[in-house]
C-alpha cells in the first residue's frame, strides 16, 4: 500500500514538472512570435524614417544641381549645361510625391513639405527667368540687377535649406524615437525568451532528477526527457545564431549608411568644385596674357581642387566594395609579412614582439596585399598607442569553432567606449597628424573578405583587435 502511494506521488511530481515545462515552452514560443512580429513592425517604421530622411536630402541635392546647372549655363552659355536642370525638375517632382506619401500621417511634416514645394517652385521660376534672360542676351555679369537676383536666389535657397533642415530634424527625432522603441522591443524579446527558456530548463531538470532518484526503471520517460533537452538545446542554438545574424545585420547597415553619407558628401563637395573649375577655366580664357602672380593663383586653385577631389576619392574607397584576388595562404605567414613591413617603426620605438601562433592551421582564402594592409594598419596604430621602449605587442592566431581567429594586443593607453564606438568611422582620429581613414579602410577590407573585426579596450589597459576569417577547408581543423 505504501509503495502504491509513493508511486502516485512520483507520478504527480513528474506530471507537474513535465506539464509546467511544456506549458512554459509553449508560452515562450507564443511570446517569441508576438515579440518578433512587433520587432518586424518597428523595423519597418525605422526603415520608413530612414527612407524619408534620404528623400529629404535628395530634394535639397536636386535643387542644388539645378542651381549649379543654371550658373554653368550663364557662364558658358552652352545649353548642354541645362540638361541637369531639366532632369532635376523631374526628380524634384517625383521626390515630392514620395515624401507626400511618406509623411501622409504627419500633419506638421506635410505643412513643412508644402512650404518647401512652394519655395522650390519659386526657385525654379527664378532660374527659368534667368535662363530666358540669357537666351534673349539680356544678361550682363557685371550688372547690379544680376547681383541682386543672385542675392535673392541665395536667400531663397537658404530658406529652402532651412525648411528641409527643419523637416529632417523632425524626422530624425521620429527616427530616434522609433529606433529606441525598436531596441526596447528587441531587449524585451530576448528577456522573454531567455527567462522562459531558463524556467523551462529548470522544470525539465526537476522532472529529470526526480525521475532518476525515484525510479530508474522508467526508460520511456527517460527517453522523453532526453528528447526534450535536445529540443531545448537546438532552440538555444537557433536563438544564438539569430542573435549573431542581427548583430551582423546592424554592422552591415551601419557600413551601408556610412557609404551613403560618403557618397552624399562627395556629391555636395564636387558640385562646388566643378563650378570653381569652370570659373577658373573661363577666367583663363578671358585673360589673354596673365602675369606671373595670376598664373600662380590659377595653379594654386587647380592644385587644391585636385587635392580635395583626392580626399573625396579616398573617403569613397573606404566604404566601397573591393575587387579582390583570392589566394590560399597561411595566416601565420601573412602576420609575419605585416610585422616585417612595420619593422622600422618597431625598432625605432623599441617595441617587444610576442608571437603566439597556433600550428597545424589550414589556409585562408584572401587577397594577400589587401590583408597585409589591414594588418599593418592595426599594428601601426598599436605601436603609436604604446610608450617607446615599454611597449609589448602580442600577435596570436588560433582555430576557434571552425574559424581562423587573429588577435593583436598592445599594452598602450587604451580607449574609452565613446572612442571605440567611433573607431571605424571615416575621418575619426585621436592623432594630431592622422586622417582617420586607416582603420575605416581596414574594416572595409575585412568586411569584403566576409570576416569580422572587433575591439576590446579600456583606458590604461591596452587594446585588443580580434579578426575572424573562414578557413579554406574548415573540416580539416
Amino acid at each position: 500500500m505504501i509503495n502504491i502511494l509513493k508511486q502516485l506521488r512520483l507520478d504527480y511530481r513528474l506530471k507537474v514538472g513535465y506539464g509546467a515545462a511544456f506549458l512554459l515552452l509553449l508560452v515562450s514560443y507564443l511570446l517569441t512570435w508576438y515579440a518578433n512580429q512587433d520587432l518586424i513592425s518597428q523595423s519597418k517604421l525605422v526603415t520608413s524614417s530612414n527612407t524619408t530622411i534620404t528623400h529629404m536630402e535628395d530634394l535639397g541635392s536636386y535643387v542644388k544641381d539645378a542651381e549649379t546647372s543654371v550658373r554653368g549655363y550663364i557662364i558658358i552659355k552652352d545649353e548642354n549645361y541645362l540638361i541637369p536642370f531639366y532632369e532635376s525638375r523631374k526628380n524634384v517632382n517625383n521626390t515630392f510625391y514620395l515624401l507626400e506619401a511618406d509623411t501622409k500621417d504627419n500633419t506638421s511634416q506635410q505643412i513643412l513639405l508644402y512650404t518647401t514645394k512652394s519655395l522650390i517652385d519659386q526657385k525654379y521660376d527664378r532660374l527659368e527667368a534667368g535662363i530666358n534672360l540669357v537666351k534673349n542676351n539680356k544678361v550682363d555679369l557685371n550688372n547690379e540687377t544680376v547681383f541682386e537676383n543672385d542675392l535673392q536666389g541665395k536667400i531663397l535657397m537658404d530658406s529652402i535649406r532651412q525648411v528641409i533642415g527643419l523637416m529632417k530634424t523632425k524626422e530624425q527625432e521620429l527616427f530616434v524615437a522609433r529606433d529606441t522603441e525598436l531596441r526596447a522591443s528587441y531587449v524585451t524579446m530576448n528577456v522573454i525568451i531567455v527567462t522562459s527558456l531558463i524556467l523551462a530548463f529548470l522544470f525539465a531538470i526537476f522532472g529529470f532528477i526526480t525521475y532518476i532518484r525515484e525510479n530508474k526503471a522508467r526508460k520511456t520517460a527517460d527517453k522523453k526527457v532526453t528528447e526534450y533537452q535536445d529540443e531545448l538545446r537546438t532552440r538555444i542554438e537557433e536563438l544564438g545564431i539569430a542573435n549573431k545574424e542581427l548583430i551582423l545585420m546592424r554592422h552591415t547597415e551601419k557600413f551601408a549608411a556610412t557609404g551613403r553619407i560618403a557618397r552624399t558628401i562627395a556629391h555636395e563637395v564636387r558640385n562646388p568644385l566643378t563650378n570653381i573649375d569652370l570659373a577658373v577655366s573661363q577666367l583663363k580664357t578671358d585673360i589673354n596674357d596673365p602675369d606671373e602672380n595670376t598664373t600662380m593663383l590659377f595653379d594654386m586653385i587647380n592644385r587644391n581642387s585636385k587635392r580635395i577631389n583626392q580626399l573625396i576619392t579616398e573617403l569613397l574607397n573606404t566604404t566601397r566594395f573591393l575587387d579582390l584576388s583570392f589566394e590560399n595562404v597561411s595566416i601565420n605567414l601573412m602576420l609575419d609579412e605585416a610585422l616585417e613591413l612595420a619593422k622600422d617603426r618597431i625598432e625605432l620605438n623599441h617595441i617587444q614582439i610576442q608571437k603566439r601562433y597556433s600550428d597545424h592551421m589550414c589556409d585562408i582564402a584572401v587577397d594577400q596585399e589587401k590583408i597585409k594592409i589591414a594588418f599593418l594598419n592595426i599594428i601601426v596604430n598599436a605601436i603609436e598607442a604604446m610608450e617607446p621602449e615599454k611597449g609589448v605587442l602580442t600577435v596570436s592566431s588560433r582555430d576557434e569553432n571552425g574559424k581562423c581567429v587573429v588577435e593583436i594586443h598592445d599594452n598602450g593607453i587604451g580607449m574609452d567606449l565613446i572612442t571605440i564606438s567611433k573607431l571605424f568611422e571615416p575621418y575619426f582620429t585621436t592623432k594630431t597628424k592622422g586622417n582617420g581613414l586607416g582603420l575605416a579602410n581596414t574594416q572595409n577590407i575585412i568586411v569584403n573578405h566576409k570576416g569580422t573585426i572587433t575591439v576590446d579596450s579600456k583606458p590604461g589597459q591596452g587594446s585588443t583587435f580580434t579578426i575572424k576569417f573562414d578557413f579554406v577547408n574548415p573540416s580539416k581543423n
